[in-house]
Parts: structure tokens; C-alpha cells; sequence
């Protein structure tokens, strides 16, 4: 019986860390300014007024040409992290975002959570969509994860492709539950010079999303600040990306 006491209780204490564990790198894999392997920035020190509206998904027409419009009205850029394989199934819309001005990141090739997979996943989800990207004249600098999930194996893989991870500092709120005014006012609380922000506006259900960028917009300018890419917010703190190889996108 004691020999059973002591093995239970062993078990016992391994399944306490191993749970603790579990929940120490689920944290860490969401973790949006911190990572083991690369770089990773979520915001910029600057004292300018800048921001970076960021736009996670697609490309789909309805959200190119919602998001489109609202930014040229307010002669704004934006980065775009789109998934590998909406560019393949929608190359022209990537034209017209590069045309436009806009910045091209790297969201993955399908999209799915990129932990607990073999290597090899990892390399081809961040290198499909480079390619993708290549075919069309455009060479990027950046990565973010789907669902701002990573650990290490997808992390090195973006670092390996010559990437930099871009999160944020300022995340949408649920837009399915707020309107367009909440989904703004809450954006806007949140910001300060060198913010990262987080848009989904691609899909159907963003409606609220697209229905609210008019209106950060119109925020931002009484504000005093301007929205422009990643690349020229970096550059803003000192720090400038190189794309490995390759033309690349506007700026």
C-alpha cells in the first residue's frame, strides 16, 4: 500500500506539470510580443503619430474594394497579410492592392493553427505563400500567424524564410457583437503613437469591420495621425526589414 501511495503520488505530481506546462506554452504560443525564435514586433517607439492598420485574411473582392475605398479617401496605406491559397485563387486582387500602394505580408498557406505539426508543415505553409507572392511580383517581409498562434517550429520556419513576425498592440474587438461606432471607438481608445492594429474587414461576417474603418479613419485624422504601412512605421523607430531577395511590395 505504501509503494501505491508513493507511485500515485509520483503520477500525481507529473500530471500537475505536465498540466502546468500544457497551460505555460498554450500562453506562450499566443503570446503577441514575445518568441523564441525571430524576430517579432507588436508595436514601434516612436513619437510620431503613426499607425499601422493591418488586415489579416483573404484576399476576397469584397474586402479589397470596401478596405480600398476607405483608405484612398484618407490617402492611407495599410498592410495586408493575406493566406496562400486565397492569392492563388484571387492573384488580381493582390494587383490591385500593390497598385494601390499598399504592403503584402505573408498569413500562412491554409490557414489552419500551426502548432503540434511536423517541420516540414510549417516550412511549406510560410514558403507556398511566398511563392504565391513571388509569382505576382511581390517578395515579403513579413509574417503573421493565423490566429497569432506560434511556438518554435513555425517560428523558425518564418525566421529560416528571411520573415519578420508582425503582430499588434491593438486587436479589433468581437465585431460580431458590436456596431460599427463601438467597433471604432473601441480601436480608436486604444491607440498611441507606433500602434499595430489588427483588422479583419475580408469575409462576410466582418461586415461591422468594413462598415467601421471610414470612421477609425476619420479618428485617426482629428487625431493628428497618419496611417502607413509596417515597413515605414519601422522605419519610423529606427529599424528597417529587408526582403531577402526579390522586388517588393509598395511602401
Amino acid at each position: 500500500m505504501l509503494r501505491f501511495g508513493r507511485s500515485a503520488k509520483i503520477a500525481a505530481i507529473a500530471f500537475l506539470i505536465a498540466g502546468v506546462a500544457a497551460i505555460g506554452l498554450f500562453q506562450l504560443s499566443r503570446a503577441k510580443c514575445f518568441q523564441l525564435v525571430g524576430e517579432v514586433t507588436c508595436r514601434v517607439q516612436t513619437d510620431e503619430r503613426l499607425v499601422a492598420l493591418t488586415f489579416d485574411d483573404g484576399p476576397t473582392d469584397r474586402g479589397v474594394d470596401a478596405v480600398m475605398q476607405a483608405l484612398a479617401r484618407h490617402d492611407a496605406k495599410a498592410t495586408f497579410f493575406l493566406i496562400g491559397n486565397a492569392i492563388e485563387r484571387n492573384p488580381e486582387a493582390v494587383r490591385q492592392l500593390v497598385s494601390a500602394g499598399h504592403e503584402i505580408g505573408n498569413h500562412s498557406y491554409s490557414h489552419v493553427p500551426n502548432v503540434g505539426r511536423p517541420q516540414a508543415f510549417y516550412r511549406e505553409e510560410v514558403e507556398r505563400t511566398n511563392a504565391a507572392l513571388r509569382s505576382l511580383g511581390v517578395t515579403p517581409r513579413y509574417f503573421r500567424p493565423p490566429y497569432g498562434i506560434r511556438l518554435i517550429g513555425l517560428s523558425r520556419a518564418v525566421s529560416e524564410a528571411g520573415l519578420h513576425t508582425v503582430m499588434y498592440d491593438v486587436a479589433e474587438p468581437d465585431g460580431s457583437k458590436d456596431s460599427a461606432e463601438d467597433y471604432a471607438a473601441n480601436i480608436l481608445r486604444e491607440i498611441r503613437p507606433g500602434s499595430i492594429v489588427l483588422i479583419h474587414a475580408m469575409n462576410s461576417h466582418n461586415r461591422n469591420a468594413r462598415d467601421a474603418l471610414p470612421l477609425i479613419l476619420e479618428g485617426l485624422a482629428k487625431r493628428g495621425y497618419r496611417a502607413v504601412t509596417v515597413t515605414r512605421l519601422l522605419e519610423a523607430g529606427g529599424k528597417a526589414v529587408t526582403p531577402d531577395a526579390g522586388p517588393s511590395s509598395s511602401r
